[in-house]
């Protein structure tokens, strides 16, 4: 399949769409399906590592989740949807990239209600490389603090991997790059620190301790839960708590965690700076190691 920087709706391979195969340029949806409209739709990002996908049950079962919690039941059993995502993989010999599953609500119904629209279930897989480049990695990413918050979980699906809540991520990236900068910093309603626009949150403190957001109105990200894993196998000691944004004065390492970022330092949050130090460095090598990467996909 293409691998250049043609479009995503013209490149070529296969899509598994509701069951089977289809070609790549084939898988549209209606102008008019509710998905697009109301945000009725949720979605999952996975990675294969030398053609393995990395904790691929926990990313159905999240997807399965995030469907429930807005109110829709996806016509498929996680086994099938495994198997699925798996087959995209080869058929588009896919070894190192990226899997997108994505599950919207259909065009039966428009209208806020929705409760005849079939749902629908596609997944797509491309070659990707590092979400941030390597250079930036090197150094450490430059994030700005967004003026766009994370709702409370009282006004929004706060625990559901939901399109509609991926909006505000995309004002924030979008005004920090118009800046210089790699990415957000995102608070949430209360004024604590949260995550960046598709990454979790950790911090090396003067305790020498990881510290982290408790990831009560942001999603608790896989890569999230398996880095505190690698920090406490190494007798590192994880802290999750309130973080306010004047303690980031007192953070020497900052790195984000997740699927497309992996673990990725950051070097600079506003007026405050960080050092790509040692415990980012050894995270960075532990989750290397967990997902069985090599050069070759970090270069892909």
């Amino acid at each position: 399949m293409a691998t250049d920087n043609s479009s995503f709706d013209s490149l070529e391979g296969q899509i598994w769409y509701d069951g089977k195969m289809m070609p790549w340029r084939d898988a549209d949806v209606h102008v008019l399906t509710h998905g697009l409209h109301y945000g009725s739709c949720v979605f999952e990002g996975e990675r294969s590592y030398a053609g393995n996908i990395f904790k691929l049950r926990e990313h159905t079962d999240r997807l399965l989740m995030s469907a429930q919690v807005l109110g829709f039941e996806i016509p498929f059993s996680a086994d099938e949807i495994d198997a699925a995502c798996n087959e995209v993989c080869a058929i588009n010999g896919i070894v190192d990239g990226y899997i997108r599953p994505v599950a919207w609500r259909g065009s039966e119904m428009m209208g806020v209600s929705a409760q005849s629209n079939t749902i629908h279930l596609a997944i797509a897989a491309w070659p990707w490389p590092s979400y941030f480049s390597p250079e930036a990695r090197a150094k450490g990413i430059r994030l700005k603090t967004s003026k766009w918050r994370r709702p409370a979980p009282e006004t929004a699906p706060v625990h559901a991997k939901a399109a509609g809540l991926y909006m505000i991520c995309t004002l924030s990236k979008h005004a920090a790059e118009a800046e210089g900068y790699d990415d957000s910093l995102m608070l949430d309603w209360r004024g604590q620190v949260a995550e960046a626009t598709g990454a979790n949150i950790f911090m090396v403190m003067g305790d020498g301790k990881l510290h982290t957001p408790i990831p009560d109105c942001f999603l608790n990200g896989i890569t999230r839960k398996t880095v505190i894993e690698l920090a406490k196998a190494r007798g590192i000691e994880v802290i999750e708590r309130v973080i306010m944004p004047d303690e980031l004065a007192n953070a020497t390492e900052v790195f984000l965690t997740g699927t497309a970022a992996e673990v990725t330092p950051v070097g600079e949050i506003d007026e405050h700076k960080f050092t790509v130090g040692e415990i980012s460095n050894w995270l960075i090598d532990d989750y290397d190691a967990a997902v069985g990467k090599t050069a070759a996909a970090d270069a892909a």
